[in-house]
């Protein structure tokens, strides 16, 4: 990371360059006749009272005083990987979205308001891609009031860490209060490689329902509700994966949607007692093949950050991570 010209540390960002990319250099301590620097890299959210706010990749928020600042420049964005499909964030969310439907939502502005009795925080919070149409402390109003109404905790999802991302509502909401409790990452992949995996399709039974037996697998659902069986049956063209264990039950399951160019991957699981013995390729490669007879050649895929048992899988299978996403509950009791 060079930050200097003719040897000497210089800063080259202002407060003009809010919203921008930015590397920065810091001064963090002092060493043994040493001192001791920290580089930052990430958007530039915001630069008041002394402090600049940047937002990372991850979608961390590091608070840097101005008087410790030694050096700084603004970056380009970050390069897509292209190991994978060409798409946007906003376009990727609304797929996504699309693919695990809420009961019952409303819009505000651009963000959707998403419900579904609790069943999973994706289908029950803010899609807030875009403008809510009202100043940022009224629209979080409303959406308190919203989700109270439902008995439910106010989360809003937003995504970083990519070009068209949320980072200035990632820094809002953490201003604000406002608790980030998990982190996803958005992975995508082409899907023929993973329709041509050398796995054992034969086993695989494909299907337009979640049955009992796949529900009983599927870990998140416990009793499952109408709720949960709407979320899970919606969707633009819906298929549901289960492997037999010879016992009556189901050792591995999947689901995919198919919308236009897009198959969505969830709810890939594995018995404990059936794992490593690819079950879970199996079950990914026949969902694909499913998704390319219809026309599908993109494929996309949430994976929390600390799945690692999932998130190895999936590199093994060549997603990459597209842009991270993150839910931000509400404060208690205090204002937006």
């Amino acid at each position: 990371m060079e930050f200097t010209t003719g040897g000497r540390l210089e800063v080259h960002i202002t407060r003009a360059d809010v919203g921008k990319r930015v590397s920065v250099r810091r001064l963090s301590g002092a060493g043994e006749g040493a001192a001791r620097f920290t580089d930052t890299v990430g958007v530039l959210t915001s630069w008041d009272g002394g402090v600049l706010s940047i937002t990372r990749r991850n979608g961390e928020t590091v608070r840097i005083p101005e008087a410790t600042l030694v050096a700084g420049k603004t970056v380009p964005a970050a390069p897509a990987r292209r190991r994978s499909p060409a798409t946007s964030t906003p376009e990727l969310d609304r797929v996504a979205a699309r693919g695990w439907p809420p009961v019952e939502s409303e819009w505000l502005g651009e963000w959707q308001l998403r419900a579904s009795g609790g069943f999973t925080r994706r289908a029950n919070s803010v899609a807030a891609s875009g403008d809510p149409g009202l100043p940022l402390d009224t629209a979080l109003d409303r959406v308190r009031a919203w989700y109270a109404e439902r008995s439910l905790p106010a989360y809003i999802q937003v995504s970083t860490g990519a070009e068209g991302a949320g980072e200035d509502l990632a820094a809002a909401l953490d201003r604000r209060g406002w608790t980030r409790e998990v982190t996803a990452e958005m992975r995508t992949a082409a899907l023929a490689p993973v329709g041509d995996l050398d796995a054992d399709v034969s086993r695989v039974a494909l299907g337009r329902e979640a049955g009992p037996d796949w529900l009983r697998r599927y870990r998140r659902s416990g009793e499952p509700g109408p709720e949960v069986l709407k979320v899970l049956h919606g969707g633009p063209s819906v298929w549901f994966a289960g492997v037999p264990d010879g016992a009556g039950g189901l050792a591995a399951i999947g689901r995919c949607v198919v919308d236009g160019r897009w198959a969505g991957f969830a709810a890939v699981e594995v018995g404990p007692e059936h794992r490593r013995r690819g079950l879970a390729s199996a079950v990914m490669a026949a969902l694909a093949r499913k998704a390319l007879d219809e026309g599908a050649s993109a494929a996309y895929l949430q994976v929390e950050t600390d799945n690692d048992r999932a998130r190895a899988l999936y590199d093994g299978l060549g997603f990459v991570t597209h842009h991270h996403y993150h839910h931000w509950r509400a404060s208690q009791g205090g204002p937006s």
